[in-house]
């Protein structure tokens, strides 16, 4: 048994497994029978994995004791080294199964972007960011609204927050939060001379109305005209709505048509940025004693260069380098996603998370 995953842990989600297994066996209440259920279905695969890894195990012991009947040597060698193979593989799955679940990963999220240094070219590289998410929900079957836009004069984004819904959509997005850095030639520039521009996303996990409770007398609600790009009036009628949460001063605004949808997104948009607050202050705490998690979320973490004369995207992160620029701005980022998923699992791992 490795030392990753101790003999004491094992023992105790097997018994744990048989409790849950005799509890629902009895006559319970609905509240009950849900609650045994729910942790019966998400221990079950864990529990299954176990023991196809202790019959591994049993399987190889068994094949070592061949060593010592010379008629059955060269058999046993080459079962054993198939049956360790087996068990490694094994092992690494279970490691992943015993990982703590991000409460967050099946959630939906609200993508803020905004234009960081760089003026108009860093709005310009904010519609870029927002083409490449929307190219990518798309391919995830991803339902993409947008809550609230801010264009710039030269048709990029100063700032636009979207709702992205979906299956597991913060699981994957959670790792774009940052500061994402573009290099390359402006279109106002003819000199052609390379800037240096950035954007900023923030990838929030959706809250629902269990999860923060807002006070009436905590908010303020105003109501104002919508304006598009060039100042031009979307209608003639006040319908942008501008929430003020009062102990936080976190002011939210949504600037679609109809001020009943407004009012309902803002209030979706502070109830994130709420729940955000506690979550940012939870993972703190977890920091000070974890350092090396990448999907930390720390907004102001450069995390990314995307070079337009080289054509390559880099993640600072993991040192990982992309030489697919347009594809990959194209929505074509899961080879990336994937590698940075696989690094924060694996660095989890090596720091034993888990543990008694």
């Amino acid at each position: 048994m490795s030392q990753i995953i101790s003999n004491l842990r094992i023992q105790k989600i097997l018994a744990h497994f048989e409790f849950l297994q005799a509890k629902l066996n009895e006559n319970l209440k609905n509240d009950d029978i849900i609650k045994f259920s729910k942790e019966y279905a998400e221990l079950k695969p864990i529990y299954e994995h176990i023991q196809k890894f202790n019959k591994t195990k049993k399987e190889l012991s068994d094949a070592k004791e061949l060593f010592n009947d010379p008629e059955f040597k060269d058999l046993a060698f080459d079962e054993v080294s198939k049956l360790e193979e087996r068990l490694q593989n094994q092992e690494q799955s279970l490691q992943l199964l015993l990982l703590p679940k991000d409460i967050n990963d099946n959630r939906s999220v609200i993508l803020e972007l905004r234009a960081g240094t760089g003026g108009d070219e860093a709005a310009l590289f904010v519609s870029d960011l927002l083409r490449m998410y929307e190219r990518y929900s798309d391919l995830a079957n991803w339902k993409v609204e947008t809550i609230s836009s801010t264009p710039s004069q030269l048709g990029g984004f100063k700032e636009i927050i979207l709702s992205i819904s979906g299956e597991n959509v913060f699981s994957k997005l959670k790792y774009e939060s940052g500061v994402h850095r573009v290099q390359r030639v402006p279109e106002t520039e003819s000199g052609g001379r390379v800037h240096t521009s950035a954007a900023t996303v923030a990838v929030l996990p959706e809250a629902e109305e269990v999860d923060v409770e807002i006070s009436n007398s905590d908010i303020r609600i105003d109501t104002m005209r919508s304006s598009g790009a060039g100042g031009q009036h979307v209608n003639t009628t006040d319908s942008a709505v501008r929430i003020t949460h009062l102990p936080t001063g976190i002011v939210v605004i949504s600037s679609e048509k109809s001020q009943h949808q407004n009012r309902a997104k803002a209030m979706q948009v502070l109830r994130t940025r709420l729940y955000d607050l506690n979550i940012s202050s939870q993972q703190n705490e977890i920091a000070s004693k974890r350092k090396s998690q990448v999907g930390s979320g720390d907004r102001s973490e450069r995390i990314r260069t995307y070079n337009f004369p080289q054509g390559r995207v880099t993640d600072h992160r993991i040192n990982y380098t992309i030489y697919k620029l347009d594809n990959f701005l194209g929505g074509d980022i899961d080879e990336l996603i994937n590698k940075l998923i696989s690094e924060d699992q694996a660095k989890k791992i090596a720091e034993n998370i888990y543990d008694d």
